[in-house]
């Protein structure tokens, strides 16, 4: 983490995160009626404290449920790009759609098929479970795993070195 130049951070503008190994832990279940998925509050909170700052979060997804749906409303996530089979074209997309350029993307991804937007990304992270080749392409990897507060591990790490954090924790220290 640390050897992220403090330029790198500074360009940053949106978080971009894959759901399934990223939001989740990867598994999910199936019912009579959609997927069954688990996501980190702690995450969700993160999500909406980096979204107060200004900061741009939607998620960018090789697959599409509505269990991802609801959860991405219920945080009033900034956009969603889902059941992008080919990441970089969905990152395109979104970063045609969204007046970003690659460098103002902080990008957490957690397999192979994340590795072209990782290759792009201004800053590319991946979660601690991730398979060891993934640190070839990546400027870090979490202490914790998708689906258990790797999201809020990155969030925290961004607020503290944009500048945002003591403003932030203003509201919850007065």
């Amino acid at each position: 983490m640390n050897s992220v130049s403090q330029d790198k951070i500074d360009k940053i503008k949106a978080i971009v995160l894959d759901i399934d190994g990223v939001l989740t832990d990867g598994c999910f279940g199936y019912s009579t009626g959609d997927e069954i998925k688990f996501f980190n509050a702690a995450d969700g909170h993160g999500i909406k404290m980096a979204m107060r700052t200004g900061l741009l979060v939607g998620v960018l997804s090789g697959r599409s449920c509505e269990a991802n749906r609801k959860r991405i409303k219920e945080l009033g996530m900034s956009f969603a790009y889902e059941n992008c089979k080919d990441k970089k074209a969905g990152f395109a997309t979104l970063l045609q759609e969204n007046g970003l350029n690659a460098e103002q993307c902080l990008y957490v991804g957690d397999d192979v098929v994340d590795i072209p937007v990782l290759k792009q990304a201004g800053i590319a992270v991946t979660v601690a479970g991730a398979e060891s080749y993934m640190d070839e392409y990546v400027d870090f990897r979490t202490r914790r795993d998708g689906g258990h507060g790797a999201v809020r591990e990155v969030i925290d790490w961004l607020l503290q070195r944009q500048g945002s954090w003591i403003k932030l924790m203003e509201r919850y220290l007065s």
